[in-house]
C-alpha cells in the first residue's frame, strides 16, 4: 500500500531507528508496507544498528550524491500504490498518520493527502479535513506546504516525476508544485503527522557564508524554472503556477534580507529578479502578508526599511 523512503546521510543511529519504529508502529501489515532506507554515502555505515530490523526494511548505500539523487533512487525501487518520503532524522506520529491513511482508506481516488507537521513531540489537535479538490486548484487558491515530506501521493500520479539533482536547497520547492499539477483529486487535513527535527548541523541551518550563498542560488534557480514552466501550461496551470512562482519569489527576498543584511547585495538580486520579468512582484491579492511585502519592496526606501526592522522583528520574535 504505501513504500516508504527514508532518506539517511551522517546521522545519529538513534534518530534513524526512531524514524524506522514510527512506520513499524503503524497499522499497516508487512505486507502493505515498503520500508526503503537509502544511506547516501555516509562516512559510517549504519547497518550494524539495522540489522535487528530483519526483513522489515530494505537498507541501500550509495556513493553520496545529495538528498535529490537519493529519493529519486527510492522513487525507482519503490513498490507501493502511495508514496512516502521521511528524512532519517524525523519521524511519523502514529496517530495523525493513522488519519492520513484511513483517508487514503476510505478514499479510492485520493491521489495526494497532504498533511501538516510540527516541531512539538506531542500534538492535540482535533483533525479537520478541507473538501477534496484538484491539485491545479488547491495551488491556485492556497499556499502549499513546499515539503515534500508533507504529504502521502500515488505512485502513478508522480509518472516519471524526480527530484532534480544539485540542488542542496529548496528540491522540494521545484517537485512539489509539479506533482500536485498532475493530481485529479487532493485531500488536505490538519493533522500534524509529521514530526521535523530542528538540528542546527542540518543543510537548512548552517550559518557558514557559502551555505547562505548556495541556498540563495538554489532557491533562484528553482524559481527560473518554474516560471519557464508556467509559459509551457494550459491557462488554469499556468496561473496556480504563477502564484507560487509569486510566493517562492517573496520568500527569496526576504532570505536575502535575513542571510545576507545586505543592501548591495539584495538589490543586485532584486534586479536580477526584474530582468527575469519576476520583479515587482505580480498586482494579485493572493494574501495579506503578499499584499503588504509586495507594496514594501516596490521601492528602494521600502526595502531599506525592511532590510533595517525584519532582522530585529526576527530576533524579539
Amino acid at each position: 500500500m504505501v513504500s516508504f523512503i527514508i532518506t539517511y546521510y551522517n546521522l545519529p543511529v538513534q534518530m534513524l531507528c526512531e524514524c524506522i519504529d514510527s512506520i513499524l508502529s503503524l497499522s499497516l501489515s508487512s505486507e502493505e508496507r515498503e520500508i526503503i532506507v537509502i544511506d547516501d554515502g555516509s562516512d559510517i555505515s549504519p547497518i550494524n544498528g539495522l540489522m535487528h530490523y530483519g526483513e522489515d526494511i530494505i537498507y541501500v548505500r550509495q556513493k553520496n550524491g545529495g538528498v535529490s539523487i537519493a529519493r529519486n533512487t527510492g522513487l525507482n525501487m519503490a513498490k507501493g500504490q502511495y508514496i512516502q518520503i521521511v528524512d532519517g532524522d524525523d519521524y511519523l506520529f502514529t496517530s495523525p498518520y493513522e488519519h492520513c491513511l484511513d483517508i487514503v482508506r476510505q478514499h479510492q481516488d485520493a491521489d495526494v493527502v497532504i498533511f501538516d507537521f510540527t516541531h512539538k513531540t506531542t500534538d492535540d489537535t482535533t483533525y479537520s479535513d478541507a473538501k477534496p479538490c484538484s491539485g491545479t486548484e488547491h495551488l491556485r487558491n492556497h499556499n502549499i506546504r513546499g515539503t515534500a515530506c508533507c504529504m502521502m501521493f500515488r505512485q502513478s500520479t508522480r509518472g516519471q516525476l524526480a527530484f532534480t539533482p544539485n540542488i542542496c536547497y529548496g528540491e522540494d520547492e521545484e517537485f512539489t508544485p509539479q506533482l500536485l499539477l498532475r493530481a485529479e483529486c487532493v485531500y488536505t487535513t490538519n493533522a500534524k503527522a509529521y514530526y521535523y527535527r530542528i538540528r542546527t548541523t542540518s543543510a537548512v541551518h548552517k550559518e557558514e557564508s557559502t551555505s547562505k550563498q548556495q541556498r540563495l542560488n538554489d532557491n533562484i534557480k528553482v524559481i527560473k524554472g518554474l516560471n519557464k514552466l508556467a509559459d509551457r501550461l494550459p491557462i488554469n496551470d499556468r496561473l496556480a503556477i504563477q502564484r507560487r512562482v509569486a510566493q517562492l519569489t517573496m520568500d527569496y527576498i526576504y532570505n536575502t534580507i535575513m542571510l545576507t543584511r545586505s543592501q548591495k547585495e539584495l538589490e543586485q538580486r532584486v534586479g536580477e529578479l526584474r530582468q527575469e520579468g519576476l520583479f515587482p512582484l505580480p498586482d494579485k491579492d493572493y494574501t495579506q502578508k503578499y499584499t503588504w511585502f509586495r507594496r514594501m519592496t516596490n521601492t528602494r526606501l521600502g526595502r531599506t526599511v525592511l532590510l533595517n526592522t525584519l532582522p530585529l522583528l526576527r530576533r524579539e520574535r
